[in-house]
């Protein structure tokens, strides 16, 4: 703050303030520790040297000074004081602060002192920011890059960075704004986490930042600098909408500009040169770290693209030749192997089946008894797997009989008095009912479901079902052999035309992701089956017997089937260019 500065400001402090007819600022001399005018209200105008004196004793004596006004200086009617207070910053002396105030009571008195004291406090924090060295000591470098670190999210720390920064160096304001595709966004202000509302001040300052990044230097409106020319006119249009001055500087890092700091202070005063250093040095210093956590927070598509442009601009600058002849090489090498036939392998879903699926279905109409297997359950031939309730079927078979005997009674009877008529009918009867319990007989052999061979049950859970109603002909368990297998592939309806039978290939099954099978193309189903929004064709493949003993059916995994080889352009390139073909040809005529 220099002396023109100190005077602006005692000519606004005792004009704004009633009953103050003089006043005067003293401040020490650094070359020999003396006091000297700053400043004083009205102009030229020392009251007989009493302002002055009180001055020097209040600094001298480092306490207040209330005294009476004496001679031509005082009001008519004897009544004016001198109040005098020293400016101190911390344990240091910088001068004093001397008003020309009414002949007052002992309470008006006290107030003015008390305000008098805030005053000096503030004139005080101001010349020790102004008259601060332009280097910065480690311990406040520290303190601003611990604000930062101790955040673990990037806003968080840029927040708390534009707070400390103002709090420490007397600004209004500041702003830390970051480069996104060429413009500036302000991502956080001091004191404040939201700033939504501020959408037109928000505006202004980023394009006060893009000027500074634009131009590569600090720029302070009103200039700190008037020898160096600069371009001002968003700082300029920006101190108009707000007030007082702004300044911005730019955030750097690895010679590359990635953002900028705004500062503002509502006061028209220009800003010193050591303050404006100090500024410079901290954003210096703590911009890296911001950088390092904005770009820690970035997504992997951000940063690759981040990579990708950084790369080419290092391959547009001149020079680099061995790197430049390198990369040419690798390409032209890359580019080569695109054109040299590879493994090419037809990758689609793959599932196990029993080579033999016997399903086993409810012979007639009844109730579930007993259930012996359950899926995974190894059974033997003519093993009973399943039992029916029988109380129908025994009575029905009670009745047959009973019919039975009747009617081979009736005809030998029609026998004994020679009555063919009757003897032809009760013999037919009786032949009826022989065959329905033969019928019966049946039924009551099948209520007994059976395994038709040796196996593993691979469907079928009834143990849940005892005594529940089924209808002939309802699937009851589905049996497959146990160390016979075949592979059933759902190839794409559009790698189809690359599977023909013979060609080997490999499987990764799900429970066996650390082992692959060996297979060979046994068959290609000519008709495609849709499911779940697929088009495939079912392609069956079969193992080795020695591969098959430790299967289970059920499995599934990914298979890939070796076809003809191809250029490696082709393969990463055949699927985006069969559909830009079918896309092509349905828009043509």
């Amino acid at each position: 703050m220099g002396a023109t500065a100190i005077q602006e400001w005692l000519d606004s402090y005792c004009g704004d303030r009633a009953g103050v007819t003089g006043g005067i600022v003293m401040l020490t001399n650094p070359a020999d520790g003396g006091l000297v005018v700053a400043a004083e209200w009205p102009k030229q105008a020392a009251h007989d040297g009493v302002l002055l004196a009180a001055a020097k004793a209040a600094a001298t004596d480092q306490s207040p000074v209330v005294q009476p006004l004496q001679g031509a200086a005082a009001n008519q009617g004897g009544s004016a004081r001198v109040i005098s207070l020293p400016v101190r910053s911390g344990n240091r002396a910088i001068g004093a602060i001397a008003l020309e105030l009414p002949n007052d009571d002992a309470e008006s008195r006290r107030a003015t002192l008390l305000e008098l004291e805030r005053v000096a406090a503030s004139l005080a924090a101001a010349l020790d920011v102004a008259n601060a060295p332009a280097q910065l000591d480690a311990a406040s470098v520290l303190h601003f890059q611990a604000i930062v670190l101790s955040h673990d999210r990037f806003m968080g720390a840029a927040t708390a960075f534009a707070t400390e920064l103002a709090s420490a160096m007397h600004f209004d304001r500041v702003t830390v704004g970051f480069l996104n595709n060429g413009y500036t966004s302000v991502v956080a202000i001091s004191h404040s986490a939201e700033f939504e509302s501020k959408a037109d001040v928000i505006r202004a300052i980023g394009e006060a930042m893009d000027e500074a990044i634009e131009q590569g230097v600090t720029i302070a409106y009103p200039a700190v600098n008037a020898d160096r020319p600069q371009v001002t006119l968003a700082h300029a249009a920006l101190a108009r909408r707000q007030g007082g001055l702004a300044c911005t500087i730019p955030l750097a890092s690895n010679g590359r500009i990635f953002g900028a700091v705004t500062l503002h202070r509502a006061s028209a005063t220009a800003l010193g040169k050591n303050e404006l250093t100090r500024c410079e040095h901290l954003v210096c210093l703590v911009g890296p770290i911001l950088d390092l956590k904005y770009s820690n927070e970035r997504s992997w598509l951000r940063r690759l693209r981040q990579a990708a442009r950084a790369a080419w601009d290092y391959m547009r600058e001149p020079g680099h030749v061995k790197v430049k002849s390198a990369v040419c090489g690798a390409t032209a090498v890359l580019a080569a192997l695109m054109f040299v036939p590879v493994d090419y392998h037809v990758s689609a879903p793959a599932r196990l089946e029993g080579s033999i699926q016997r399903v086993l279905v409810a012979p007639v109409d009844g109730f579930l008894r007993q259930a012996h297997v359950r899926p995974g359950d190894t059974v033997v031939a003519d093993q009973v797997l399943v039992e029916l309730a029988e109380q129908d079927m025994q009575l029905e078979r009670r009745k047959w009989e009973s019919e039975l005997t009747q009617h081979e009674s009736a005809y030998l009877s029609a026998l004994a008095k020679s009555d063919r008529a009757q003897y032809a009918i009760a013999r037919a009867k009786a032949g009826e009912a022989r065959a329905q319990l033969e019928l019966v007989e049946q039924q009551l052999a099948r209520s007994r479901v059976r395994a038709p061979f040796a196996g593993i049950v691979i469907k079928g859970d009834l143990s849940q079902s005892l005594g529940a109603p089924v209808q002939r002909g309802e699937v009851l368990l589905t049996i497959a052999p146990a160390d016979q297998f075949r592979l059933i592939v759902e190839v794409d309806e559009r790698d189809i035309a690359d599977v023909q039978a013979g060609q080997n290939g490999h499987l990764a099954l799900a429970a066996l992701p650390n082992s692959t099978l060996d297979f060979r193309v046994e068959r290609v189903t000519p008709v495609a089956t849709t499911r779940e929004g697929r088009n495939f064709f079912e392609v069956e493949g079969t193992f080795d017997a020695a591969t098959a003993k430790s299967l289970r059916p059920g499995l599934q995994g990914v298979a890939k089937i070796k076809a003809v080889d191809q250029p490696l352009a082709w393969i990463l390139s055949h699927r985006f260019v069969d559909w830009l073909r079918i896309t092509l040809w349905s828009w043509g005529a």
